[in-house]
């Protein structure tokens, strides 16, 4: 059976304690490979590694980082269907949606910061009074970088490439659940030339290898992504010892549909937006409101389009969803399947464990889920429930609407669906969330900042954000 190992240096190491632990392939139940357990002497090492290792690569120049960084995308293109096959194995996701989504992007985030690094510089401010002030973006030193289950190389990606493109060295940490295109990853980086010990990867739990690199003195900046709690945990390390933070944390998404929409898009693509990854992505739109003209129709078209999606093997091009990641993240869903039905909540459709014959039948699948009667203070509208779960209700007004989206501590992302731009962009003005989007629904131009307000996050990561982020502005006077 495979082991993954810790990179660090350049090379594979096995953990100091010896330890694996066991992951499992969602879709069969099975335990597919084993992964080092690693704790704070693994994150000593890899610290070490990055701090030698950081001089000569700040000091290299931004062309030939950006040079290699291209040859990073290059070498994950190359290798997209294996990619995307492993991606799946780890998470559950169908294949065809690695292969579109997932791997793809990842190629993105770095060509995106290939070539932002080679525009991002500092203003100069000159005056007879103040003399000439030149703003150096100095890179921090050793970062940590932190990364979700729920789109492995895709997020691991969006937070190495900037990082690296800055001129820092990274000490990186994959979900446990999800390791195995990390380590290709590690891979992949090292054929195209990038030096020892800039890139680092240590693999284990939150509470010990991610705990550590939050605490490590040496590690200047942490960005994580991921759960609400697990990022109050790390802010409470960090802050007090003036880490720089980038948190990208949980979502309840309002999905506001106005009786004015263009019908067929919005359907098509709520449909998406509610149960794409299994509903396991942070801007899926749990939290669905319809105008009360078209609720009784919405109700029975999205009924409709849901009976006739798919669950099944990630590997049949044919699977809509695939399986959850864990059986833990399983029976939690299903545990707020049932919270709703006792507080009231009617199920249209779904609501159960999803049966998936053949090799799969021991997988870890969940219907897709609609709910109905429901207000908007109840748990299941409070609380991010991360599966193939949305809520229906109705609105009468744009006030209302508003009150409903604005009515959790979450503020990540909205849709909103109207034709009149107008009211739009009044609703996108009111509405408490980092990325509204009006007609559409994950639309990313990577240039742009993201992040989410209230307790989805601190700070935004994004083109240029993203680097300032991982940069020191140091103000060089001379008169």
């Amino acid at each position: 059976m495979k082991h993954i190992n810790n990179f660090i240096n350049g090379e594979w190491v096995e953990p100091v304690n010896g330890s694996y632990m066991d992951v499992y392939e969602p879709a069969t139940g099975d335990v597919y490979c084993r992964l080092a357990a690693s704790g704070k002497e693994d994150v000593d090492q890899a610290v070490s590694a990055a701090k030698n290792a950081f001089p000569e690569w700040a000091d290299t120049s931004k062309e030939k980082r950006s040079e290699i960084l291209k040859e990073i995308a290059n070498g994950i293109e190359a290798e997209l269907h294996q990619l995307a096959s492993l991606e799946s194995r780890d998470n559950g996701k169908p294949v065809w949606l690695a292969k579109s989504v997932d791997i793809p992007r990842a190629v993105t985030n770095f060509h995106v910061f290939a070539d932002a690094i080679l525009k991002f510089e500092g203003e100069v401010y000159t005056s007879k009074e103040f003399g000439e002030n030149t703003i150096h973006l100095d890179p921090l030193g050793v970062v940590g970088c932190i990364s979700p289950w729920n789109l492995p190389l895709y997020l691991f990606s969006w937070k190495i490439a900037p990082a690296i493109a800055a001129g820092n060295c990274v000490v990186g940490k994959p979900s446990e659940l999800t390791p195995y295109t990390a380590n290709e990853l590690s891979r992949i980086c090292k054929d195209a030339g990038l030096p020892n010990g800039v890139l680092n990867i240590v693999h284990g739990e939150g509470k010990s290898a991610g705990a550590a690199i939050t605490e490590h003195p040496d590690v200047k900046a942490v960005s994580f992504t991921g759960g609400t709690e697990t990022g109050k945990s790390i802010s409470a390390v960090a802050a007090p010892a003036f880490k720089k933070l980038s948190l990208e944390l949980g979502g309840k998404n309002p999905n506001i549909i106005f009786a004015d929409c263009d019908f067929e898009k919005m359907m098509d693509t709520t449909l998406k937006s509610s149960f794409s990854n299994q509903g396991q992505i942070c801007l899926c739109g749990s939290r669905i409101m319809v105008e009360k003209p078209i609720y009784e129709s919405f109700k029975k078209e999205f009924r409709s389009r849901t009976k006739k999606l798919q669950v099944g093997d990630p590997t049949d091009d044919n699977s809509n969803l695939g399986a959850v990641v864990s059986k833990d993240h399983s029976e939690k869903i299903l545990k707020y399947i049932d919270l709703a039905r006792q507080e009231g909540g009617n199920i249209l459709e779904g609501g159960k464990k999803a049966k998936v014959n053949g090799r799969c039948e021991n997988g870890w699948f969940i219907q897709p889920t609609i709910i109905e009667g429901l207000d908007e203070k109840c748990r299941t509208n409070q609380e991010e429930i991360f599966g193939p779960v949305v809520t229906i209700m109705p609105f009468e007004s744009e006030e209302e609407a508003v009150r409903l989206a604005n009515a959790t501590p979450y503020g990540l992302s909205a849709s909103v669906w109207t034709e009149n731009d107008e009211k739009g962009q009044r609703m996108a003005k009111k509405i408490d969330a980092g990325v509204v989007w009006l007609n559409c629904w994950m639309v990313r131009d990577l240039r742009t900042p993201f992040g989410g307000m209230k307790q989805s996050g601190l700070g935004r990561e994004g083109g240029k954000e993203a680097l300032r982020f991982f940069t020191e502005a140091k103000n060089v006077c001379r008169k």
